[in-house]
C-alpha cells in the first residue's frame, strides 16, 4: 500500500449554500464604508430650502416633521450670515412680541396664526436689518429664546447641529 494523499471530500450542496449564505450575510469588513449615522433632523424631518424669499439673499429653510410641525431657520447662504454674522435678534415685530407668546393645551390655545409673509423676527447684522419671514401658513407655537441672549448661534449652526432655528 502506498501513502497517497487522499483528496478531501467535495462539499455537499447543503454546505455550499451555507458558505454562500455566510458570504452574503457577513461581507468583508474591509469593504464596509464607515459613515456617521443620520442625525435626528435628517431621519425625522423633510428638508425644504427657500431661496430669495421676497428679497434676494433672504434664503431660509424649513424642516417639516410627519406630524405637521415645521421648524424654520436662516439658511447658511442667508445674506446676514455671509456679511459678517448676526449681532442681535429681535422678536418684537409689528404689534406683538413673538417671544412673549405662551401656548397651552392640546389645541395649542393662544398660538399666533401666521401667513407666509408674516415677520418672525428682525435679524441685525453689521449695518443692516433683515426680517426673517414665516414662509408658510401656520400657527406659531414657540420661538428660540436663546437667540435673544446668544445671537451668535445663528452664525455657528451646521446642518448636523441646527442651533440657529428661529
Amino acid at each position: 500500500m502506498t501513502d497517497a494523499a487522499v483528496p478531501p471530500p467535495s462539499p455537499t450542496l447543503e454546505e455550499d449554500s451555507e458558505v454562500e449564505l455566510r458570504r452574503l450575510l457577513l461581507p468583508d469588513p474591509n469593504l464596509l464604508i464607515l459613515s456617521p449615522p443620520p442625525s435626528a433632523v435628517d431621519s425625522n424631518y423633510v428638508h425644504y430650502f427657500i431661496a430669495d424669499f421676497l428679497k434676494p439673499g433672504h434664503d431660509q429653510y424649513i424642516y417639516r416633521h410627519a406630524n405637521g410641525l415645521c421648524v424654520i431657520g436662516l439658511a447658511p447662504t442667508h445674506a446676514s450670515l455671509s456679511e459678517g454674522g448676526v449681532t442681535s435678534v429681535d422678536f418684537n415685530v409689528g404689534k406683538s412680541d413673538r417671544s412673549e407668546i405662551k401656548v397651552t393645551g392640546k389645541r395649542k390655545k393662544n398660538a399666533q396664526l401666521l401667513e407666509p409673509n408674516s415677520a418672525l423676527c428682525k435679524v441685525y447684522a453689521s449695518d443692516n436689518i433683515y426680517i426673517a419671514r414665516c414662509c408658510i401658513k401656520g400657527s406659531l407655537l414657540e420661538v428660540n429664546n436663546r437667540l435673544i441672549k446668544e445671537p451668535g448661534l445663528l452664525n455657528s449652526s451646521t446642518p448636523r447641529q441646527p442651533t440657529g432655528d428661529i
